[in-house]
Formats: structure tokens, C-alpha cells, sequence
């Protein structure tokens, strides 16, 4: 028995029909056509992509890739990203492909070699003939969906930016299981969300704090999750926060110091030697005498609590940062009314740090995007305080 598989090269370049003789090929094949719980098989024999249902089902054919006999998750993420028509197919239903993701799908026993599941990442692609990929369809997430109200600046179908409210925790951890922006965001995007490495969760590629406010982008499906990483890892973006820190710090200025784990308290990040480099430009927009300064800071990398501990290492603290803030103590006031207004400034209940500015390109139509946050009720008091 033979089986002639012929398909239209995306080159259109003049190609000789395959006759392919083997029989356990031929099985492979057919299986996978008629196989009714597949929405799309992919072939590298040519580029068919044929409609049916979930999950997605890729076949490759490793003579067709000049690829070396290596580990099997290394060969299938190479081959992938070697064919175009391949990519389209992941592109259009939203699937991000890199190694880590293919070993998640080997060890979960989604991958085949000529027939047989395989769940070992560093099986050698030796004497094989074909590689059968399934991508399933997303499994729910953990985290229960909440009716959480949230402030949404934008969304499409490919990513949401939202104003966090200072107190809401990102994601569910020990401590803060639920009440999250993950648990609302599952809540208020449903069966938008596409899944994320598998998952049918929202895409997190930056964090503020539990008490920091402002603008933040979430993907919603892998392939803008993929993108937006890359955005944020190659620093592709302008981000920008408002802070009412303790003094008065030089009108202008940049500080490049490293920050790491600090050595004398694991909870804390610290200026460290060893640290990954860090970049936090600043100006002063106003000064409250003798007690603080508003500011903005220019974050050209995103270090973890990066402005609070490099505006600390200055001796300029963010007010109500009991991590990291060094407030003015009351014997630099002889004034009663100074040390009044001071023990009231210290009272602050969390730290005056707003992210104001989020600019970026499109994690897939690459359209410019600018987004902005005025400052919260609660910042925009204490700064009338001040001015007082």
C-alpha cells in the first residue's frame, strides 16, 4: 500500500509529489485525519491545515528537517521555528512555542515518535521518521475566578492594561490566596483567556507591589505573553512612577548601582556588588520643605522593589515604606507643629510609590501604545498635606 501526499509549496515553487510506502507512516497519517478530536494537523510535507476540533495536532517529518540527531526537545522546538507554515499555524490560535514549553508537553506525554509516546525531553532523535505533536486545549487554572471590580485603561482580545489599586496583591500566594488581580482577572476575562504554557490563565510579565498603584499590561493569550516578555527583557518600553520620598534630593539625577537579596535580611533587596545591575533615573517635581519631595523616576531596568531600594541607598526613602523608608525623626524638629505634621507624614499607610506611565508596542499588531495613570486619592492628599 502506498499513500501520495501532495501538498501546495507556500513558495510556489514547482515540487514532485511524495510517495511514502512505509505503512506505519501511512497509519500515522490517517490516523491523525480522521482522528475527530483534532482541530488542525500539520504536515511539513507541504502546508494543509485542515479545520476540525480541539486540541491541535502537529505532524513532522524529520528527514524533511536538516536538523542534527540531538535531544528531542531541542530537534521539535528547532524544526518549529525553522518552518513558517508551522509557526502561522501556532500564531493563529494563539500557541507560543520555546523549549521549555515543548518539555512541559513531552513530560506531560503529548509528544510521539512513529507512534509511541515518548515523555523523556532528551530522547535522541536517532533512525526516526516521524514527531507527533498535540497541544491541548488548556487546562483550567488553580486560582478561582472573583468578581473583583477593576479599572480597565485598555483590551482587546490580546492583552488587558489595567490602574491597580494600592492593597491588591498580583497573584495568589500563601499568605494572599485569593482577593488577587489574577482572581479578577479570570473572573472578567473568562473564556477570553487562551491559556498560557497550557494553562488557562492570564499572561503576568511585570508586577507592582501589594501597595504600589498604576498601570500594568496582562496578556491573554501565549503568543502576546511570548512577545511582551520580550518586550520587558530587551527594556523595549518607557515606564514611569510618581514617589513622595523623605528630603530633598538633587533636582536631576540617575543612579546605576546593582541590587541583590540583601545579606542581612533575605525579605529585603539591597545595593549588593553582586547584584544584577540597575538603572533609575530621577526628577524632582516639587518640594514640600522641610519634608519631602515629589518625584519621577525613569526605570531603564526592573529590579525587584528598584526604585524603593535605590531611592533608600540615596537617603531619600519612600514615605510610608516601612521596608525601606528612613523617615526625618522628630529631634530634627524643634517646632511642635513641624514634629505634629512630621508624626502625621510618618503615618502614611503605604508607600507613596504610583507607576504613572506605560508605554509600548503591541505584542502583536506592534501599534505604539501609551497609557497613563494620574495619581490616587490617597497620594494626592498627602501631597496637599504637605503643602500645608
Amino acid at each position: 500500500m502506498s499513500l501520495l501526499y501532495f501538498f501546495p509549496n507556500p513558495q510556489k515553487r514547482k515540487i514532485n509529489p511524495i510517495i511514502i510506502n512505509n505503512p506505519k507512516i501511512i497509519a500515522i497519517i490517517f490516523i491523525a485525519l480522521i482522528l475527530e478530536t483534532t482541530k488542525e494537523v500539520f504536515s511539513v510535507f507541504g502546508s494543509n491545515i485542515l479545520d476540525m476540533t480541539v486540541p491541535i495536532k502537529i505532524l513532522l517529518v524529520v528527514k524533511d528537517f536538516n536538523l542534527p540527531s540531538e535531544r528531542l526537545d531541542t530537534w521539535v522546538t528547532e524544526a518549529i521555528k525553522g518552518s513558517d507554515s508551522t509557526k502561522q499555524l501556532l500564531n493563529k490560535n494563539n500557541f507560543s512555542i520555546s523549549r521549555s514549553r515543548v518539555k512541559n508537553l513531552i513530560e506531560n506525554k503529548q509528544l510521539k515518535v512513529d507512534g509511541k509516546t515518548v515523555n523523556n525531553p532528551s530522547f535522541k532523535i536517532q533512525n526516526c521518521e516521524i514527531v507527533e505533536i498535540e497541544f491541548p486545549k488548556p487546562s483550567e487554572a488553580i486560582p478561582l475566578p472573583e468578581n473583583i471590580k477593576l479599572d480597565i485603561l485598555y483590551e482587546d482580545e490580546f492583552i488587558i492594561v489595567i490602574n491597580k489599586n494600592s492593597g491588591m496583591v498580583v497573584h495568589p500566594a500563601p499568605g494572599s490566596p485569593n482577593g488577587t488581580l489574577v482572581n479578577a482577572l479570570l473572573y472578567h476575562c473568562g473564556e477570553n483567556l487562551k491559556g498560557i504554557g497550557g494553562v488557562k490563565r492570564p499572561g503576568i510579565v511585570h508586577r507592582l507591589d501589594k501597595n504600589t498603584s498604576g498601570v500594568m499590561v496582562i496578556a491573554k493569550t501565549e503568543l502576546a505573553h511570548s512577545n511582551l516578555c520580550k518586550i520587558f527583557f530587551n527594556h523595549d518600553l518607557e515606564r514611569r512612577y510618581n514617589a513622595v520620598v523623605w528630603g530633598q534630593p538633587i533636582s536631576i539625577g540617575i543612579i546605576e548601582k546593582p541590587i541583590g537579596r540583601s545579606k542581612l535580611n533575605r525579605k529585603k533587596m539591597a545595593v549588593v556588588d553582586k547584584g544584577k545591575m540597575a538603572i533609575t533615573k530621577w526628577e524632582v517635581l516639587d518640594i514640600f520643605t522641610p519634608f519631602a519631595s515629589l518625584i519621577e523616576c525613569k526605570l531603564e531596568t526592573g529590579r525587584t522593589h528598584q526604585i524603593r531600594v535605590h531611592m533608600s541607598y540615596l537617603g531619600h526613602g519612600i514615605i510610608g515604606d516601612d521596608l525601606y523608608g528612613k523617615p526625618i525623626g522628630q529631634k530634627n524638629f524643634k517646632n511642635s507643629y513641624l514634629k505634629e505634621k512630621n508624626k502625621l507624614i510618618k503615618s502614611f499607610s503605604r508607600q507613596a510609590l504610583h507607576a504613572s506611565k506605560l508605554c509600548f508596542h503591541h505584542p502583536i499588531n506592534n501599534k505604539y501604545l501609551e497609557f497613563s495613570s494620574p495619581l490616587p486619592k490617597d497620594i494626592s492628599v498627602l501631597i496637599e498635606d504637605l503643602k500645608v
